[in-house]
Formats: C-alpha cells, structure tokens, sequence
C-alpha cells in the first residue's frame, strides 16, 4: 500500500540530504515509524503519502541536530595552546588556592575552644537550632549563642586574613 511513495520520499530525502545512502537510511527509518504507527492506531490513514512526508521531515530535522551538535574541532589535532583550557575550579592554581582557603577555616575552627568549636559545628554543619544544642550540651540558650558568635568572629577573621584586608 505505501510502497509506492518510496520514490517520492526517497527523491525528496536525497534533496534534502544530498547522499543517496543516507537519504535511503531516512526513508527506512520513516517506514519503520509509519508501520509501528500503524499497530497502535485504529483506522486507517487517509493520506499515507503526507505522513511518511512529515515523519521523515522530521528524521531529517534530528539527523541535521545531530549533526550540528557533533561538528566540532578533533581536539588531538589541535595545538597544545588551541586546546581548551579547563574551568577554572579545575586549574592547579585555582585547586591549590581553595585547599589553602579550606585549611585556613579548619585551623581557624580547630582553634576555637571545644565546647565553643562543637556549638559552632552543631549549628553551622550540622544545622541545629540553638535550642537543641543548648538541650544537646547540657548548657544555657545565651551560652550558645556566645559560643556561635565567637565562631563566626573568628571566621570573619580568617577571611579578612585570607583577603588581605587589615582590622578589627
């Protein structure tokens, strides 16, 4: 029954295309979807010819995607200063300075007294509401508070030694 559009779809994928082999693959591919259609419908297509059309206008569409998401330069064959350059977050200089960043704030957190450093680790890391961690340490509302203020002071700290900023 749709055998006989295969010439005119094959004509027209070829157009499109401009390689026979690939326009041939495009109209294999369209039948294949026209005939899956055709179990999961009821009646039958009054117009066979326009939906193979649009079926394989559509196959073409995402070959052409396809093929424009594909088409980049072979990164081998680039020159060592053509190729592109990691994200930033991935250069060592950049991986270097984070780490030292991340061991100043440790430090800085080590430093603190204990019961002061594991306040300030409960609700900074952990989230606990000061409630719960004055029940948890077996200490008052207000000291809990102090102890996550002397953190985050020294912290500010910390990071104004780590931007060079003097003060305070």
């Amino acid at each position: 029954m749709v055998a006989r559009y295969y010439e005119d779809l094959l004509r027209f994928c070829s157009h499109t295309t401009r390689n026979t082999d690939a326009a041939r693959d495009v109209v294999q591919e369209t039948y294949a979807r026209f005939l899956a259609s055709q179990r999961t419908r009821d009646g039958e297509v009054l117009q066979p010819g326009a939906l193979l059309r649009q079926i394989a206008r559509r196959l073409l569409v995402d070959r052409h995607r396809r093929a424009v998401v594909r088409a980049h330069d072979n990164i081998d064959e680039l020159h060592e200063f053509d190729q592109p350059a990691a994200p930033a977050h991935l250069q060592p200089e950049e991986m270097l300075a984070s780490m030292q960043i991340v061991r100043a704030y440790v430090a800085t957190i080590e430093a603190l007294p204990p019961r002061c450093r594991e306040a300030f680790v409960l609700h900074v890391f952990d989230e606990m509401p000061h409630a719960q961690i004055a029940q948890h340490m077996g200490v008052s509302y207000s000291m809990v508070e102090k102890h996550i203020v002397r953190g985050m002071v020294a912290c500010k700290l910390c990071e104004r030694r780590l931007s060079g900023v003097s003060g305070a």
